[in-house]
């Protein structure tokens, strides 16, 4: 774009639509789309609409800059066939002091929703690792009010006895250019989980939410643990801790 970001201050659109096909590594073995694949969509999308509005990686980059998510609300409603392409659309919904909520829907190819997501964004110093305040310009550049959101967030629950645990490493693969497990990977965790828990009667339902607070990043190295279990009102619940027991993940998952 002529100009640079700078130049795009109050006209820039607030959304970006770009078409997706399930692909047939991105679905299980019912030949639907995994709600890992949609967060990956997720975040995909929303590098595409800061590239097309001048804020590429080399943008952050300069600035020791990163988004980094925080909290994730996402409703699958509808089945994503294998092969079948879809409509994502991505919306800046608001701001807060150091934080941004996206909203992503998917749709099929006859209008139907089939998921819907809110994510949370939290603007980082990749020298220190700490959170900063959003740039001026882009609450202005998207006429979007400051504090229009509550941050997503699971209540911590005691985990019960009969709990199911595991312990495992962050694998190569999982690792995205952060250098820490991709925000997607989590998902997988916790479905993997639930169905060694076995609670993953949820997992076949639709209508489906899922809800996470992301509270420290997994990188390589080190021990995890992961506990899965039902909670008293028949949510599924899940924890991931390091190997210190500090919280990592917070989630919860619940049908209809």
């Amino acid at each position: 774009m002529s100009g640079g970001p700078g130049s795009l201050a109050g006209m820039a659109p607030a959304t970006a639509v770009v078409p997706y096909r399930a692909r047939f590594d991105e679905c299980g073995p019912d030949a639907t789309l995994r709600a890992s694949a949609l967060l990956r969509w997720a975040q995909d999308i929303a590098w595409i609409h800061s590239e097309r509005l001048g804020f590429g990686r080399e943008w952050y980059a300069a600035r020791h800059l990163a988004w980094v998510v925080r909290g994730m609300v996402l409703t699958m409603v509808a089945p994503i066939q294998m092969g079948a392409t879809a409509e994502v659309t991505t919306t800046v919904a608001g701001f807060r002091r150091v934080m941004a909520r996206r909203r992503t829907e998917v749709r099929l190819a006859d209008g139907r929703l089939a998921a819907h997501a809110d994510t949370d964004w939290v603007m980082t110093d990749t020298t220190r690792g700490l959170p900063m305040r959003v740039p001026a310009e882009f609450p202005a550049m998207f006429s979007v009010g400051a504090d229009g959101f509550e941050p997503t967030r699971v209540a911590k629950e005691p985990v019960p006895a009969g709990a199911v645990r595991r312990v495992f490493s962050v694998r190569p693969h999982e690792l995205d250019p952060m250098a820490h497990a991709n925000n997607a990977v989590y998902v997988d965790w916790l479905e993997e989980a639930l169905l060694a828990a076995e609670t993953g009667q949820a997992l076949a339902a639709l209508p489906r939410t899922y809800r996470l607070e992301y509270l420290m990043a997994a990188a390589p190295g080190g021990e995890l643990e992961d506990m899965a279990w039902t909670s008293p009102v028949g949510t599924a619940r899940y924890r991931l801790a390091d190997d210190t027991g500090r919280d990592m993940l917070r989630a919860e998952l619940s049908a209809g």
